[in-house]
């Protein structure tokens, strides 16, 4: 869905980005169709496509907040990605004065990288790519400046958002103008995807780790005690109970951490223990907790599962 174009120079590095994002959901080989008519250029509107996806049984997720170029330092960064159920591939280019590299990933794998000095490089589907390298040929001026190139590539934007759905009117435009050698720029790139890329690893464990914890999360919830028997009281210290917990029950605290289950006490709180006697049994009713024989509510600072 995206167009990114990248002007690396002596003078520095200009770099535009989209923000359209589209997420297809339906049959695989029907996504397959729409995409096609969508990227060759035969789709030239958001209604047409729309209509199309109607037409074909696919559900559009559309939005125009996407980041695909972002600054660090004095090196601007581009990506394009593509998911699928299983992994997400990373198209990146990353330039500075004098020079970019293109590196090409696979989660926060490597699969490769590619130089280059000075030159206009352009991400996109078949017809943005075609679209916009028509336009700067056109208009391109020699002797242009950074600021000159932006504004071109603005135009470019705004043109080829008028002829297909998939880029957005909305766009990010970057610029920065390092005072660096060709060997200095590339030890600057280098050290820069070394970083970025570690980062992304570091990103894509903690999402992991946020998935399977949530996941997880999710899991327990449903098991939370909202009716049943609990345990049996054995012993009353004034407002103090200790609770032995009867079969299929786990007592867990705030982070989800198993305390103590069949058989094994837990401490609870009653207002009046007058209300209850040794051996009354603890349970769940209309989601209180409270002791069965007198109805008496009691607390826990605990979480009540079922196993």
């Amino acid at each position: 869905m995206s167009l990114i174009i990248s002007y690396i120079s002596s003078k520095g590095c200009v770099m535009i980005g989209d923000k359209r994002r589209i997420g297809f959901l339906g049959d695989e080989k029907k996504r397959e169709i729409l995409e096609e008519k969508l990227y060759s250029g035969k789709v030239k509107t958001q209604n047409e496509l729309l209509k199309e996806a109607g037409a074909l049984g696919i559900s559009l997720k559309i939005t125009d907040d996407a980041q695909k170029v972002r600054k660090i330092d004095d090196v601007l960064v581009g990506e394009v990605k593509y998911r699928t159920p299983a992994k997400t591939m990373r198209k990146r280019i990353y330039g500075t004065s004098h020079a970019y590299n293109l590196v090409k990933l696979t989660g926060s794998s490597i699969d490769s990288v590619e130089q280059g000095g000075s030159s206009i490089v352009v991400f996109g589907n078949q017809i943005t790519k075609k679209l916009a390298n028509e336009i700067i040929s056109a208009q391109w001026k020699s002797k242009t400046t950074l600021q000159e190139v932006g504004e071109l590539f603005q135009k470019v934007m705004e043109k080829v958002a008028q002829t297909t759905p998939s880029v957005s009117e909305e766009y990010d435009l970057l610029l920065v103008h390092p005072a660096l050698d060709q060997k200095e720029s590339l030890a600057l790139l280098r050290s820069t995807i070394v970083q970025d890329v570690k980062e992304l690893a570091q990103w894509r464990a903690e999402l992991k780790d946020k998935m399977v914890t949530a996941a997880r999360e999710m899991e327990i919830t449903s098991r939370i005690m909202t009716e049943g028997v609990v345990g049996t009281v054995t012993c009353i210290d004034n407002h103090e109970l200790e609770v032995k917990l009867g079969k299929g029950v786990l007592a867990l605290d705030a982070k989800w951490n198993v305390l103590a289950q069949k058989d094994e006490k837990v401490k609870m709180m009653v207002e009046d223990p007058s209300q209850v006697t040794q051996g009354d049994l603890v349970v769940i009713r209309d989601e209180n907790l409270c002791i069965s024989r007198s109805g008496t509510n009691i607390s826990c600072d605990i979480i009540l599962c079922n196993e």
